[in-house]
Parts: structure tokens; sequence; C-alpha cells
């Protein structure tokens, strides 16, 4: 699949004056939407100053997801359990559909919302999975995510991990390396069958301007 191609990016110097504003601009957009007040704050500045995507992107990200899930809500209630991913306005969806009917519904739904590029539909046709299978892909998520930071080979928090079904999906911005050394650490970690990938391909050239806070100015 041709991965998506995306603009320069200002540099993460710039991000760090502006925590302050983006913390502000976030919590903004979410009173004004009645969104639930989550993940914002230091925690949610310091992980955009990390991040590969541009600050603005990231906000975005969390706007898309909580639009998309609750329009789904919206439309089918309980008859479905879909969990929705956004990453650098790209839609992972994973999760259980009764039909193939409801199951292509959801690209319509998707391709609704504001500023979203693409849909990744990897919603089953299923029963909706019960508390406990869900509760075991939670644990996969958090111990994949601790290996990658144990591993060493991979900067953990350029790689956004999903677990559903024992199947965990892995997105981001990165390198041909980075996402060998990622797919490695999630395939022999212990519960997983089967690693999908679910990135956008940078050259170590960019990987290196983006994650450098003093590099050149990126418009």
């Amino acid at each position: 699949m041709t991965q998506p191609q995306h603009p320069d990016r200002p540099a993460k110097s710039s991000r760090r004056a502006l925590l302050l504003g983006l913390s502000a601009a976030i919590a903004l957009p979410l009173l004004q939407g009645c969104f639930p007040v989550v993940a914002t704050g230091v925690g949610a500045g310091a992980a955009m100053v990390s991040d590969r995507r541009t600050s603005g992107t990231y906000v975005e990200d969390e706007g898309i997801e909580w639009k998309v899930a609750a329009r789904i809500r919206e439309r089918f209630g309980d008859g479905v359990h879909v969990n929705v991913t956004s990453y650098n306005r790209n839609v992972l969806l994973t999760g259980e559909a009764p039909s193939e009917t409801v199951r292509g519904q959801l690209d319509g739904i998707v391709a609704g919302v504001e500023h979203v590029r693409g849909v990744v539909n990897e919603v089953a046709i299923a029963p909706n999975s019960n508390l406990t299978a869900r509760g075991n892909d939670t644990l996969i998520t958090s111990n994949v995510k601790a290996r990658m930071i144990d591993a060493g080979t991979v900067t953990a928090h350029n790689i956004k991990v999903v677990t559903e079904a024992n199947v965990v999906f892995l997105l981001g911005i990165v390198t041909r390396s980075e996402a060998d050394a990622a797919a490695e650490v999630a395939r022999t970690s212990q519960g997983v069958r089967k690693v999908v990938r679910v990135f956008e391909y940078i050259s170590d050239e960019e990987a290196r301007r983006l994650d450098n806070p003093t590099g050149a100015r990126r418009n």
C-alpha cells in the first residue's frame, strides 16, 4: 500500500514554547463539543512534544477518535463493538460487527468526519467480544509497550499499539528499520497471534529531522 505523504513539520523546540497554549486549545474544543475531559494538561503536552505528528494533528486525532466513536454509538448502539484509533488522521477500526453490511457502513461514518485522510477497517464479522477477552487484549498491549521500552531497539513513543482478539496493530510514523524492530517485539510477545503493520514510512533522514528539537525550521 502506498503510504500517504505528509508535509514538513515545525521543529519540536517551537512545540515546547506552545505547550501552555496548546493545552488550552485542547480544552476549548473538548468543552464546546461536550467531549469527555481526558488526557489533557501536562501529560498530553509532554506526549505532543515527543510525537512525530504536528501538535495540531495530535489534537485532531483525539477529536477524530471521539467523533467517530460517538457517531458509531448513535447509529448502532450496543449492536457493534468498535474501537477507533486515529494516527496522523488515518483511522484504524477494530472490533466486531454483526454483518458485512454493518461493517461497510462504518467506512461511511468515518469518511463523514472532518480531517480524516483514510480508513483501515479491520472490524471482524463476529459477536461482540466479552470483557474477559478485552481485558486480555489490554494486558497484551501493555506487555508489548513494556517490551519495546526494555528492548531499546525502537523508540516506544513513536509506536502506537492496539490489540484486538490477540492481534496486535502497530501505528506510527517510522522508518523501515523501526517498523521491523517494533514488529519483532510484538510478534514475540506472549499471547500475540498476529501482527498487523499500519505504519507510515519515512526515511532515516526525515526521522532524524523530526526527532531533532533544534533542527531546521519546518514550515
